[in-house]
């Protein structure tokens, strides 16, 4: 996998983005096609494709994107009420870029994820 995704210039600062959070390990900034209200990205400073090539050693920055998101949504107003975390992971999971990130959306009510048939 090539350290050159979209989001991997976002962390380096190479491309303009609001970036809302950042530490060693993960980089949070604002989605550019916001679904919600609050809309924010949370990524792995180190570009893992997808969830499918999480590594132990990877556990770190997937902890770390779980409590900046906790800590966004209070920044943001939005703990609250409530929010959603959501990853997907390749082409039927709905993963657009591949370098592993999260969304944080809140704002207002989102409704059900998805409608299931029993």
């Amino acid at each position: 996998m090539s350290e050159d995704t979209i989001f991997s210039k976002i962390v380096r600062r190479e491309i303009p983005s609001e970036i809302v959070y950042q530490d060693e390990l993960v980089t949070a900034f604002r989605d550019v096609n916001p679904q919600a209200p609050t809309h924010v990205l949370i990524v792995p400073n180190k570009a893992v494709p997808t969830v499918a090539d999480v590594g132990a050693d990877d556990e770190p920055a997937l902890g770390r994107m779980v409590t900046v998101a906790a800590k966004l949504a209070e920044q943001e107003g939005i703990a609250h009420d409530g929010y959603r975390l959501i990853f997907n992971c390749r082409s039927h999971g709905g993963q657009e870029v591949y370098h592993l990130h999260m969304h944080l959306l809140g704002g207002r009510p989102l409704g059900p994820m998805l409608h299931l048939k029993s």
